[in-house]
Protein backbone atom coordinates (compact mmCIF):
# COMPACT_ATOMS: atom_id res chain seq x y z
CA UNK A 1 0.00 0.00 0.00
CA UNK A 2 1.17 3.27 -0.47
CA UNK A 3 0.74 6.30 2.09
CA UNK A 4 -0.81 9.19 0.39
CA UNK A 5 -1.52 13.05 1.87
CA UNK A 6 -4.46 15.00 1.29
CA UNK A 7 -3.66 19.10 0.28
CA UNK A 8 -5.91 19.28 4.17
CA UNK A 9 -3.77 16.88 5.71
CA UNK A 10 -0.34 18.73 4.46
CA UNK A 11 -2.30 21.81 6.00
CA UNK A 12 -3.05 20.29 8.75
CA UNK A 13 0.35 19.57 10.27
CA UNK A 14 1.71 22.91 8.88
CA UNK A 15 -0.91 24.61 11.22
CA UNK A 16 -0.16 22.18 14.19
CA UNK A 17 3.61 23.10 13.63
CA UNK A 18 3.03 27.14 13.36
CA UNK A 19 0.80 26.94 16.34
CA UNK A 20 3.61 25.08 18.65
CA UNK A 21 6.69 26.85 16.93
CA UNK A 22 6.39 30.45 18.76
CA UNK A 23 5.70 28.26 22.25
CA UNK A 24 9.02 26.10 22.05
CA UNK A 25 10.28 25.31 18.86
CA UNK A 26 11.55 21.84 19.52
CA UNK A 27 8.42 19.95 20.71
CA UNK A 28 6.42 21.56 17.70
CA UNK A 29 9.10 19.62 15.73
CA UNK A 30 8.94 16.61 17.85
CA UNK A 31 5.05 16.73 17.65
CA UNK A 32 5.39 16.64 13.34
CA UNK A 33 7.70 14.32 13.06
CA UNK A 34 6.07 11.92 15.43
CA UNK A 35 2.37 12.26 13.73
CA UNK A 36 4.79 11.26 10.45
CA UNK A 37 5.91 8.39 11.93
CA UNK A 38 3.10 7.22 13.14
CA UNK A 39 1.44 7.80 9.67
CA UNK A 40 4.13 5.57 8.17
CA UNK A 41 3.17 2.45 10.26
CA UNK A 42 0.11 2.70 8.64
CA UNK A 43 0.56 0.85 5.67
CA UNK A 44 2.08 -2.58 7.30
CA UNK A 45 -1.22 -2.34 9.08
CA UNK A 46 -4.49 -0.71 7.23
CA UNK A 47 -6.69 -1.59 9.97
CA UNK A 48 -4.83 0.02 12.86
CA UNK A 49 -6.91 2.53 13.58
CA UNK A 50 -10.46 2.56 14.91
CA UNK A 51 -13.54 2.70 11.77
CA UNK A 52 -15.37 5.57 11.81
CA UNK A 53 -19.37 4.54 10.75
CA UNK A 54 -20.19 8.25 10.14
CA UNK A 55 -18.11 8.02 6.23
CA UNK A 56 -20.97 5.62 4.93
CA UNK A 57 -19.49 3.83 1.88
CA UNK A 58 -15.68 4.56 2.99
CA UNK A 59 -13.42 2.63 5.02
CA UNK A 60 -12.29 6.25 7.02
CA UNK A 61 -10.69 5.24 10.19
CA UNK A 62 -8.33 6.91 12.94
CA UNK A 63 -5.44 6.56 14.92
CA UNK A 64 -4.55 8.29 17.72
CA UNK A 65 -1.00 9.48 17.96
CA UNK A 66 -0.01 10.83 21.10
CA UNK A 67 -2.50 13.73 21.48
CA UNK A 68 -3.08 14.07 18.09
CA UNK A 69 -5.85 12.20 15.88
CA UNK A 70 -4.92 11.45 12.22
CA UNK A 71 -8.04 10.23 10.39
CA UNK A 72 -6.82 8.32 7.22
CA UNK A 73 -8.81 6.22 4.49
CA UNK A 74 -8.03 2.96 2.67
CA UNK A 75 -8.65 2.95 -1.06
CA UNK A 76 -7.77 0.40 -3.16
CA UNK A 77 -4.33 0.23 -2.61
CA UNK A 78 -3.61 3.54 -1.31
CA UNK A 79 -3.67 5.16 2.14
CA UNK A 80 -4.71 8.58 2.09
CA UNK A 81 -4.35 10.74 5.33
CA UNK A 82 -7.58 12.95 5.61
CA UNK A 83 -6.74 15.23 8.26
CA UNK A 84 -4.79 15.71 11.53
CA UNK A 85 -6.29 17.26 14.71
CA UNK A 86 -5.33 17.93 18.24
CA UNK A 87 -7.55 15.62 20.04
CA UNK A 88 -8.31 18.74 22.54
CA UNK A 89 -8.86 21.16 19.36
CA UNK A 90 -12.56 22.15 18.84
CA UNK A 91 -13.43 21.25 15.64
Amino acid sequence: MALRWTTSARADLVRLHEFLQPINPRPGALAVRHIVAGARRIPGRPRLGQGLREFTGREVRRLLIGEYELRYELAGRDVFVLRIFHTREDR
